[in-house]
């Protein structure tokens, strides 16, 4: 593609007017008086013939059709489908007959639990109807993923708690908030598959490129990750019949400590776009290996009758220091700028 370099010009007192390569105008078959539409992307305004604009994205409608004897799971997984790629509404059929009790209380959960702003707008012995009542600027991509960091955090500060004092009832609690971190992780996955087909949504959830609507696409799922292997370690204490002895549940309170002090500096590495903070992030866990290694071999061998059980607690928590570094890494990638002009 050859660039050209154009000047502004001003006509009037406020209107700013730049010329058209007529090379372009003529290959695009345009004529005086044609229309063209003007879409901003980032700093950058993309021109297109009206007749070849992308219209805005509008999924509408979306009608699943389930039988008696579908499972549970498909028709979730359909749903959540649905949902995700920004459908709305979304009307559950009965192929023949009615829905069946079980489906009408799986697809009452899943909204209630799982699926942030979807209220049953209407519930017959036929049908069910899903809407989606928040607007995608209502709780845009940064500060829906603040939430969902913040909820990740907690579970697994008192994963921790509940390790510490063999709390059974707090890592159940631990284990119950999982579906908290499905539901922000879901509605920012939503917001993401619509932007990346309409600028304009892109602009409305807060973001200024396609490249933030990848990032933040990957980081939902290391945070995700991050809450799942919190729940798994809550999942082992709920099952412990005894605290593990006091040497290794104080290697396991360490690499817990260290677990969540990397977290939290991966994030705020990622909200303030810190390369020097993330690249510290990515040194640390890098520099930690060969401790968690000699760490893991001394709690294992004096874990006695729970080896299992700390084995399964010492690789959750090394994953979680392992999906920090991943998220710091992001962050290199996000702000390299800062390096290149220090």
């Amino acid at each position: 593609m050859v660039e050209e370099v154009r000047k502004i010009q001003l006509t009037g007192r406020s209107t700013f007017i730049v010329s058209l390569p007529k090379k372009w105008v003529i290959s695009m078959g345009l004529r005086a008086g044609d229309q063209l539409v003007i879409a901003q992307e980032g700093p950058s305004l993309v021109i297109t013939p009206k007749g070849l604009a992308r219209p805005r994205a509008s999924f509408g409608e979306a009608v699943l059709r389930i039988s008696e004897n579908d499972a549970s799971g498909k028709i979730v997984r359909a749903i959540i489908a649905a949902y995700l790629n920004g459908y709305d509404p979304i009307r559950v059929v009965a192929a023949e007959g009615q829905i069946k009790p079980l489906h009408r209380n799986v697809i009452r959960d899943l909204a209630r639990k799982k699926l942030v702003g979807v209220e049953i707008l209407s519930d017959t012995h036929h049908e069910m109807t899903l809407k989606v009542l928040v607007g995608y600027a209502e709780l845009p991509v940064h500060d829906a993923f603040r939430r969902l960091y913040l909820i990740t955090s907690s579970l697994l500060e008192n994963v921790l708690k509940a390790l510490t004092t063999l709390d059974r009832e707090l890592a159940n609690n631990v284990v119950e908030l999982d579906d908290e971190v499905d539901r922000m992780s879901f509605y920012i996955i939503r917001q993401l598959k619509v932007a990346v087909q309409d600028n304009k949504v892109m602009q409305e959830i807060g973001l200024s490129n396609p490249r933030e609507i990848l990032a933040y696409r990957v980081l939902v799922k290391f945070i995700e990750r991050i809450a799942d292997h919190s729940a798994k370690i809550a999942e082992v204490v709920r099952s412990l019949k005894a605290k593990p002895d006091e040497s290794t549940l104080r290697g396991l309170l360490e690499m817990g400590s260290f677990a969540k002090t990397v977290l939290e500096a991966s994030v705020k590495a990622f909200f303030k776009r810190d390369y020097r903070l993330a690249e510290e992030v990515v040194s640390k866990v890098k520099e930690a290996i060969a401790k968690e290694a000699s760490l893991i071999k001394e709690v294992a061998h004096k874990a006695g009758d729970l080896s299992a059980d700390v084995a399964l607690i010492v690789e959750s928590l090394k994953r979680i220091s392992d999906y920090s570094s991943d998220i710091a890494e992001i962050v290199l990638n996000l702000s390299i700028e800062q390096m290149l002009q220090s």
